[in-house]
Formats: structure tokens, sequence, C-alpha cells
């Protein structure tokens, strides 16, 4: 169940970041939400290799 939220975050974190791209914001933005959505399906995996305790 977390890790399709985790899946879920991260989804909404990398359209922020074509969002953000989009409007021209401040180039760390984008960056920082690619990161983010990274760590939350990196997360995800490792959550299903647990067996989603």
């Amino acid at each position: 169940m977390w890790s399709v939220l985790l899946m879920a975050l991260a989804g909404i974190l990398a359209g922020g970041a074509l969002s953000l791209r989009q409007q021209k914001a401040h180039a760390s933005w984008p960056v920082v939400c690619w990161v983010l959505a990274g760590m939350s399906l990196l997360a995800a995996y490792l959550l299903t290799l647990d067996g989603g305790a």
C-alpha cells in the first residue's frame, strides 16, 4: 500500500518539476523536485523488497 502511495507522490513531484520548468522558475526548484521524486521511487522499491510490511 505504501509503495503505491510513494509512486503516486513521485508522479506528482515529476509533474511539478515539469510545470516549474515550463514556468521558468529558478533552476534549483525543478532539480529538487526530480531528486525528491527519485528518492520516493527508491523508497517504494525498497518497500516492495521488504514485502510491504
